[in-house]
């Protein structure tokens, strides 16, 4: 992937309402923030078709608003088979989506299909679901994917040069 013109993330977990849109808004803010919105296309989806079409959790959304970041405008879709021609890292919330993932991916699928955490300085490789949980989860959630998001934004930034 080195010099690449474009780059292209996806995040995803179960129900892209919670995780995987915290990730979508943070990164693509931290994008922006860098100037490069037009060379980094970001988007968020889930191995589930539970919430197609839904805004993103109030709780995600009203956590992530207190840092500054704006997940209004993203809805809920689930993983297609296109986004493995579509993006170049596919990058799963937890274990268990990973797992979803790998069994939807095409054998020649060449990007980067991992964990999102793999990018993070946390010892936490699994961006725990706070769906179930009250509001410390989503701070939580929003710790680790601003850390993540940093470490990815600067690999990323070196594919680009």
């Amino acid at each position: 992937m080195k010099n690449k013109e474009k780059v292209s993330v996806l995040f995803v977990c179960l129900g892209n309402i919670c995780r995987s849109p915290t990730a979508d808004g943070v990164f693509r803010q931290m994008v922006q923030r860098a100037g490069l919105e037009d060379k980094i296309l970001v988007d968020s989806a889930g191995t589930a078709g539970y919430h197609i079409g839904e805004s993103p959790d109030q709780r995600s959304a009203e956590a992530a608003k207190l840092r500054g970041y704006d997940l209004s405008s993203l809805r809920g879709r689930q993983v297609a088979e296109q986004d493995f021609d579509t993006f170049d890292y596919i990058l799963a919330m937890d274990h268990s989506n990973l797992t979803n993932l790998r069994q939807l991916a095409p054998h020649d699928f060449k990007g980067h299909l991992g964990l999102f955490l793999e990018f993070g300085n946390s010892r936490v490789r699994e961006v725990p679901d706070p769906y179930y949980g009250g509001a410390k989860g989503f701070e939580q959630v929003l710790d680790l994917v601003e850390g993540a998001s940093r470490q990815l934004l600067a690999q990323i930034q070196a594919e680009l040069r």
